[in-house]
C-alpha cells in the first residue's frame, strides 16, 4: 500500500513539471534500469500488488508496455487473465449451502450399503428417516460405498440362507477294549450345527447305512441336500433310499475332506471331548456314550459360531441357586439354576 501512494504521489508530482525536465527524468530512470539489469539476477519476485500495479498501469495506457524492461509485455498480460480468473472466482463464491453432514452419519450410511448391498439410495434414505436422521437422499449417494461390479451378497449371506436345507454324513472309527473296530455314523445338520443321529455298527452296508438316514430325517422332514464323502460303503441301495426321500446326494471331490468341513470338524471335536478319554467295552457301550455325548452337544455346549449359544438355543436365567450336574460320568457338567 505505501509503493501505492508513493507512485500516486509522483504522478501528481509530474503534472506540474515541464515537458523537458520530464524527457530528461525519464531518460535517467531508463538508464539506471539497464544499470540494475546488468546487477540483478535473471528472475525476479514480484508481489501481488506490483502486479497489480503493472496491470492497473497498462490497462489505463497500454502504451506503457513499450517501456517495461524488467518484465515481459507478455507477462503483464497473463497477470492480467489470472486476475480476472481469480476476481470471477471470488464473485461467484457460494455465500451459503448444505450444512455439513456429521462423521457418524456417514460412517453410518456407509456401514448399512457394506451391509445391504442390494440396497439403494433411496432404500437407505428411508431407512435413515426412520431412524430421525434428516438428510438428503443425494448425500446418502454420495457417501456411499461405489461399486465396481453390480451388488451381489455374500458367500457367507448365500449359505446361511440355504445352511437348513443342507445335512452331512461321516463314518468314522472307534476301537474296543478288545481290539475291534466299530464304526460310528454321524448325521448333523448345517443350519445350527446340530447333531441329528448317532449310528453305531461293526459292519456298515449301504442298508443299514439308508435305514439310519431313513430314522434320522425321516420322510417329511428330509434336508434339500446331504453331503458325504466318496466312501464305498454308500453303495446302491444308499443312493435309490435318499433319491426316493426326496433328498440330493452330494458327494465330496476325491482326497477333498475340506468339502466336509463341517462333519469332520465335528468327528475331531468327539474324538477330543468324549472318545479319547473313553475306553469303548462294546456296541451298547459306544452307543449310550455318543446319545450322552449328543445330548450335551445339543443342549448345553456352547458354540462360537452360534454367537455362545447351543444348537439348541438355551434361555439366560438370572435368579436362582446355580448347580452343577456331571455328564459322562464328570467328564463334562451342566450348570442350571433353580
Amino acid at each position: 500500500m505505501r509503493k501505492a501512494c508513493s507512485l500516486v504521489w509522483s504522478v501528481l508530482v509530474l503534472l506540474f513539471q515541464s515537458r523537458a525536465s520530464l524527457g530528461a527524468e525519464i531518460l535517467i530512470l531508463r538508464h539506471q534500469l539497464n544499470i540494475q539489469r546488468r546487477h540483478l539476477p535473471k528472475r525476479l519476485t514480484f508481489s501481488a500488488m506490483d502486479r497489480l500495479i503493472f496491470v492497473g498501469l497498462s490497462r489505463l495506457a497500454p502504451s506503457t508496455l513499450n517501456a517495461l524492461t524488467i518484465v515481459k509485455p507478455e507477462t503483464v498480460v497473463r497477470w492480467h487473465r489470472v486476475g480476472f480468473r481469480s476476481y470471477w472466482r471470488w464473485k461467484s463464491r457460494p455465500r451459503s449451502g448444505r450444512p455439513t453432514v456429521a462423521v457418524e452419519i456417514r460412517r453410518l450410511i456407509r456401514e448399512m450399503s457394506i451391509a445391504n448391498p442390494l440396497w439403494g439410495a433411496p432404500r437407505i434414505h428411508g431407512e435413515l428417516l426412520k431412524l430421525g436422521v434428516d438428510i438428503g437422499q443425494t448425500s446418502v449417494a454420495k457417501y456411499m460405498v461405489k461399486r465396481r461390479h453390480p451388488p451381489s451378497q455374500g458367500w457367507r449371506t448365500f449359505i446361511r440362507n440355504h445352511a437348513d436345507g443342507i445335512a452331512a454324513m461321516d463314518l468314522f472309527v472307534v476301537p474296543t477294549i478288545s481290539f475291534r473296530l466299530l464304526y460310528g455314523l454321524l448325521i448333523m445338520g448345517h443350519g445350527r450345527r446340530h447333531i441329528l443321529w448317532f449310528g453305531v455298527t461293526a459292519h456298515p452296508t449301504a442298508e443299514w447305512i439308508a435305514n439310519q438316514v431313513t430314522e434320522a430325517c425321516g420322510w417329511e422332514q428330509a434336508p434339500r441336500y446331504l453331503i458325504r464323502d466318496r466312501d464305498g460303503a454308500y453303495g446302491e441301495v444308499f443312493i435309490l433310499r435318499i433319491r426316493s426321500i426326496g433328498i440330493r446326494d452330494r458327494p465330496t471331490s476325491p482326497r477333498s475332506p475340506r468339502q466336509n468341513a463341517c462333519a469332520e470338524r465335528l468327528i475331531g471335536s468327539i474324538r477330543r471331548e468324549c472318545l479319547d478319554h473313553v475306553v469303548v467295552l462294546g456296541e451298547r457301550h459306544l452307543r449310550h456314550v455318543l446319545l450322552s455325548y449328543m445330548n450335551y452337544y445339543n443342549e448345553t455346549r456352547t458354540h462360537l459360531s452360534l454367537n455362545k449359544d447351543s444348537p439348541l438355543s438355551r434361555t439366560v436365567k438370572r435368579a436362582g441357586r446355580i448347580l452343577c450336574r456331571p455328564i459322562l460320568g464328570g467328564l463334562h457338567h451342566k450348570y442350571v439354576r433353580i
